[in-house]
Order: structure tokens, then sequence, then C-alpha cells
């Protein structure tokens, strides 16, 4: 497999263009993808805190300038006004559109949070032949609220959101072990088996994303998800907030495998 960062930047600069719209997982292999959070720079210090004690939703990658739209940490030519390929558009709380390019709704005042996303671990689980059902049948990955609390950091609180995947036990034992070492995207399941026990109340019908089967045999596997943040700022309702639509994310120029601890 090719890994380079002009795959990045191609990737980037086909959103851009408007060529494309749609989720971002197996886009540019090799590149690390990241969650996004828009806020204004009165509400950035509470929510720079809520993902200080949330690491396990919230690992951040890359804060930005107050008002630029730069993220040069994280890649060459990164507009992050432009470059995610479906946005979503909170005001006082409440989603209210999804544009593919926010540059008319840029402020000057704002301060861009960039989060590790699970789709960087899950190139190391195919790699090490561990099955990832929603890539295999070309959906988006679904994802659920649960009744897990996070931390409450200043105006930003709310319930912990998870990714599923379904597995084999011996698959899901394997699992375990790969993504602990990526605790930037995530890093180790937060729960396996029961979903009630975490508040999940139909795993047949997720609240973003799309579902997949769960076939006789395999447990759902919950990983802590970069969609959590858009429950908070539900709760927050701050004047307006600007994230990406769940499964659609800004590639990076980063490599998988720098995420990696050994």
């Amino acid at each position: 497999m090719q890994i380079d960062s002009v795959t990045a930047l191609a990737e980037r600069q086909r959103i851009r263009s408007g060529a494309y719209a749609g989720q971002t997982a197996g886009l540019a292999p090799g590149h690390v993808q990241a969650n996004l959070v828009i806020l204004p720079a009165d509400w950035a210090g509470d929510f720079l805190r809520f993902c200080q004690a949330n690491p396990k939703p919230c690992p951040l990658l890359a804060v930005s300038e107050v008002g630029d739209p730069a993220l040069p940490t994280l890649g060459k030519d990164i507009d992050i006004r432009t470059d995610v390929p479906l946005y979503r558009v909170f005001r006082d709380g409440e989603f209210v559109e999804e544009p593919t390019d926010v540059r008319a709704l840029w402020r000057d005042d704002f301060v861009s949070f960039l989060i590790g996303c699970s789709f960087s671990f899950e190139e190391a689980l195919l790699a090490d032949r561990v099955p990832v059902r929603h890539i295999a049948m070309g959906r988006n990955v679904p994802m659920y609220r649960t009744g897990i609390p996070c931390v409450p950091a200043g105006r930003f609180k709310g319930e912990l959101v998870v990714s599923m995947r379904p597995l084999t036990p011996r698959d899901a034992i394997r699992a375990i072990q790969i993504t602990s070492r990526f605790p930037s995207v995530h890093g180790a399941p937060v729960h396996f088996g029961d979903p009630a026990a975490i508040g999940i109340r139909d795993i047949a019908n997720p609240e973003f994303g799309e579902a997949v089967p769960v076939e006789p045999g395999e447990v759902p596997v919950f990983w802590a998800c970069g969609v959590t943040p858009q429950v908070a700022i539900r709760n927050a309702r701050p004047p307006i907030a600007i994230t990406h639509s769940p499964g659609t994310m800004l590639i990076t120029d980063l490599l998988n495998t720098q995420l990696a601890v050994l």
C-alpha cells in the first residue's frame, strides 16, 4: 500500500472542490482522520477542559489559532472551512443545517478542535485480519448515545457516544490488544456485550451512522466516539458551533503509524 502526503492532500482538494461529500472511511489509506468542533473563542476554554477531562471520546490532535482556518501541524494547505466533506451547524444547541462549505459562516473569533477518530485504528485491525463489518458493507460505522456520563467541564456536559463493531470473542480479544496501542484515537473499547448495560436500547437503530448486523456467535464491541462533543454542544447551547457530520472527517497528512504506542 502506497502511503504519502500527496494522497491525503489530493483527497482534501477533491473534497474542497465539491466533488466528494460522502463518508471518509477508507479514503487516503494510512492517514489519520479527525473529528471536528469549531467554537467561538469565549467558549473554547470550557471545551478544551471538557476534552482534557474526557480523553477517551475527545483525544485532541490539534487546536487552531483564533480565527485561523489553517492547521499546519496536521497537514499542508488545510482549510478547515472547506476540507471536511459535510459539516453540521448548531445554533443555541439546535442542529440547523448540514453544508459542504462553511466559509460564509466563518468568524475571526473561531477556534477549531481536531479530535482523534477510530478510522485510524480500523486500519490496524484490518492489517491483523480482524474484520470490520461496516467497511466490508460499505456503510458508515454505527454510533449510539449511551447512559454513561462524561466528566462535565464549565458549560459542557453530556453522555458518551460510542461506535460499535461486531466481532467474534476471539477477534474481540485481539481488537482490544490492538486498539490499546492507539490512545490518541480512542484506544481500547469501553464496553463489549450487552448494549443495555450502557444504556443502548436498540442495537439495530443507531442514532448516528448506519446499522450493521450482529451475527450469531458475535458480540458487539463499543469504542468511545468523537461524536460525543455534539451531545455536549446540544446541552451547552453556544450561540454557534460547527462540527463534522458523523462519518465525514478531515483527512490529515499524519500517518496512523505515528500514533501507535509500542
